[in-house]
């Protein structure tokens, strides 16, 4: 199981959305490379970064800060937010991105999508982000008409290599995970999950582990490891005692 600490970035600082609604912001730092730093420095195998200023603008608006980022730390960066074609995908991969997460272009327009998994095979993936199981885009503010299990069959096909499983009524709200949406999903699909929405203590991450033989990559948390409701340290080595 991988620990995924989340720096969002909005107007250059790190924050956190709830329910990821634009106007409720909580600015926890304004520096996300210290933020980065912070969490590499507790153990963390990977980074989770989502540029927020390009996910509502579909362009984006951080790739410097994210590129500083990628140069401070020695852990591997995932990042999403405006990537939407080739030229940006590229950039960001040899700035220093491990690999990308794209949310909107992977449903609105799927043969762009499997045109950048075909392009990095390996190194991209897709957010479905959803409530009760119907799927949201442009940042969560529309409705996409699809059921999350809609449109596995496309992803699969498409080649993404991961799938980063949202619960938007859950985000950032430190409820708890949804573990029945979720096993259903690893069940419905060959490609790894990554839990995200509602991770708040050390607990949540031990009833997500059971899902790790089931396809389940690791868990995304932002506002808990902020607040800390979950030790991050803690979280580490709990997990590295588990494998």
């Amino acid at each position: 199981m991988i620990l995924f600490p989340a720096v969002d970035i909005k107007d250059g600082q790190c924050v956190r959305l709830s329910q990821g609604k634009e106007d409720q912001v909580t600015v926890f730092s304004p520096d996300p490379v210290a933020m980065a730093q912070q969490w590499a420095d507790r153990g963390c195998e990977y980074l989770h970064v989502i540029d927020l200023d390009g996910a509502f603008s579909g362009q984006p608006r951080n790739a410097e800060l994210i590129r500083r980022i990628c140069t401070a730390i020695d852990i591997p960066v995932q990042l999403g937010g405006g990537v939407r074609d080739l030229t940006i995908a590229k950039a960001y991969l040899d700035a220093g991105v491990q690999r990308l997460i794209i949310g909107t272009l992977a449903l609105e327009q799927p043969e762009r999508f499997a045109e950048l998994c075909s392009a990095f095979p390996g190194q991209v993936g897709v957010s479905l982000d959803a409530v009760d199981g119907m799927l949201k885009t442009k940042g969560w503010v529309e409705d996409a008409g699809q059921h999350i299990f809609d449109v596995l069959p496309q992803m699969e096909k498409a080649g993404a290599a991961f799938i980063i499983y949202t619960d938007i009524a859950r985000d950032g709200m430190q409820t708890g995970v949804n573990l029945e949406a979720l096993e259903a999903l690893c069940e419905k699909t060959t490609i790894p999950v990554i839990a995200a929405g509602g991770v708040h203590t050390l607990d949540d991450l031990k009833a997500l582990y059971p899902l790790c033989a089931k396809g389940l990559e690791g868990a995304i948390s932002g506002r808990a490891i902020y607040t800390g409701t979950l030790d991050v340290s803690a979280a580490q080595d709990w997990i590295r005692s588990m494998q």
